[in-house]
């Protein structure tokens, strides 16, 4: 093997047992989490000891702050993490964003709804398709320093454990009846796209509203039965939006190449109205 192949594969090696590495950090971060549900407070906050000493007991499945600004802000106790898949890798989060916290973001966004475009893989512009029916709106990055923006955003990098300066602009979303988004992947297939951030490895998919009928997010890859999708039975894995729940799913391998299994789309909406929010991270600081 000549010297730049042993090189090139060197540096390949490196990156794959990397990427290895730290989606086990990330699998051990998430269990943590899933032992600290129901518990009397997080297993990794029990036995904190009040400066006035002592220890506070609490009825079990109440959460412990104790004036723990990064644990409220985390909402930990609260949020209930769920694998659904491991290829694509699927992770529902339940009760990831508070009620308040859901109707504020649908307050910011109403004003300023436009119908929703796709990117142009030549231009890099937002264009209109019928491939996407929804009206949406981008918070600009002054209310990216809001507090209650700062928090969400703060919970999604831990969680996704992707750093917050790697994430576009929170996109907040309203399907009406009859709306939806036709199955495709959030990675690049251009270039022009990748020059800023390079390329987008992971989504965070928040649900706004509930008393909706359809809507679901669909997964056409993942799973191997059935599931519903706007009213009908279609085979793949789709997941009901509930309010105040979040989807973080991966759309890059642990190989670092772009998973087609990531395919998903956002099924018809049959009944009420379908709010959202969507975080895409991506390999790099976006500015």
């Amino acid at each position: 093997m000549a010297p730049s192949m042993k090189i090139v594969f060197g540096l390949l090696t490196f990156v794959t047992v990397g990427m290895i590495i730290g989606a086990l950090f990330q699998l051990a971060f998430i269990r943590k989490l899933e032992d600290s549900y129901g518990t009397e407070f997080p297993s990794f906050i029990r036995g904190h000891k009040r400066q006035n000493g002592g220890y506070l007991q609490l009825p079990r499945g109440v959460p412990f702050w104790d004036n723990d600004k990064e644990a409220e802000v985390l909402r930990l106790g609260y949020v209930k993490p769920e694998v659904i898949s491991w290829s694509p890798r699927i992770i529902v989060l339940h009760n990831f964003l508070s009620m308040e916290e859901c109707d504020y973001l649908r307050a910011v966004a109403r004003p300023r709804l436009q119908t929703s475009t796709v990117v142009d893989t030549k231009t890099g512009k937002g264009i209109k398709s019928n491939v996407r029916t929804s009206s949406g709106m981008f918070l600009n990055p002054a209310e990216k320093k809001y507090p209650m923006i700062q928090a969400i955003e703060k919970r999604i990098s831990v969680f996704s454990q992707i750093p917050i300066e790697n994430g576009e602009l929170i996109q907040v979303l309203r399907y009406e009846k009859d709306q939806f988004y036709k199955p495709h992947h959030d990675y690049f297939s251009d270039t022009f796209n990748l020059k800023r951030g390079g390329q987008r490895i992971a989504t965070m998919l928040m649900y706004l509203s509930d008393n909706v009928e359809g809507g679901e997010t669909y997964f056409p890859m993942a799973g191997t039965g059935e599931c519903s999708c706007g009213g009908k039975m279609v085979r793949g894995l789709s997941v009901e939006p509930v309010k105040g729940d979040a989807v973080l799913f991966w759309s890059m391998g642990l190989d670092g190449q772009s998973d087609p299994n990531s395919l998903h789309g956002g099924c018809e909406v049959l009944a009420g109205e379908k709010w959202s929010a969507t975080k895409w991270m991506r390999q790099r600081a976006t500015s």
